[in-house]
């Protein structure tokens, strides 16, 4: 059977941030190993999915973006509802995107589980001679805030694996090793061989 139909658990992860700070691109190059060069965003929410191996657990991760919504506040509680993974996108060469991390944020913990893992992710770390955000700066903010953190690049695929990963591996963490309940997490996103929608990959989804 192939390995995308086996599978012991489903996390559902999503992406938030500013419009523009490369999401779509970031699921793309983790689930598809694709890069889109064309900056439009289309209106809606679309999820990919890519099963992984992390020790000796299999893991389905359903991917959600906004595409787009963002540049509106449509996102309502239905994008975060069962997630229990999320990647925090700011583009490193955009101080304001930055700057909106804090309300992400909040916006993420008034709607989503309190013991979701967060990963803060500064993106596009190809832009070098245009950083605005420093490293150590975002570093020193992510463990205030006990959030992961990692730099990448969607368009040269620096670290996009390893921070999916990384986010899939403390989700597995917490659940293997108890310090998460049954009932803390979305019972669907948590349970062995969990269904996943019957909906096309590259489907564009109506917002909630």
């Amino acid at each position: 059977m192939p390995l995308e139909d086996t599978y012991n658990f489903v996390f559902k992860v999503v992406l938030i941030g500013e419009s523009g700070v490369g999401k779509s691109n970031l699921l793309s190059r983790f689930t598809k190993n694709e890069f889109n060069h064309d900056s439009r965003t289309t209106i809606g929410v679309e999820f990919s999915t890519r099963t992984v191996q992390l020790d000796s657990a299999t893991i389905k991760a359903q991917i959600w973006d906004t595409a787009g919504l963002e540049r509106y506040r449509a996102i309502t509680s239905a994008y975060y509802r069962g997630a229990v993974g999320a990647l925090l996108v700011y583009d490193i060469a955009k101080q304001l995107t930055y700057e909106s991390v804090e309300g992400w944020l909040k916006e993420l913990y008034d709607h989503a589980d309190p013991n979701i893992v967060v990963m803060l992710v500064g993106n596009k770390s190809d832009l070098t001679s245009l950083r605005s955000v420093p490293v150590t700066e975002a570093k020193e903010f992510a463990e205030k805030k006990s959030l992961l953190f990692m730099e990448t690049s969607a368009l040269e695929s620096t670290n996009v694996e390893a921070a999916f990963n990384s986010v899939l591996a403390e989700i597995h963490k917490r659940v293997s090793g108890k310090q998460v309940t049954r009932g803390s997490f979305s019972a669907g996103a948590l349970s062995p061989q969990a269904p996943v929608p019957r909906v096309n990959q590259e489907e564009k989804r109506a917002c909630c």
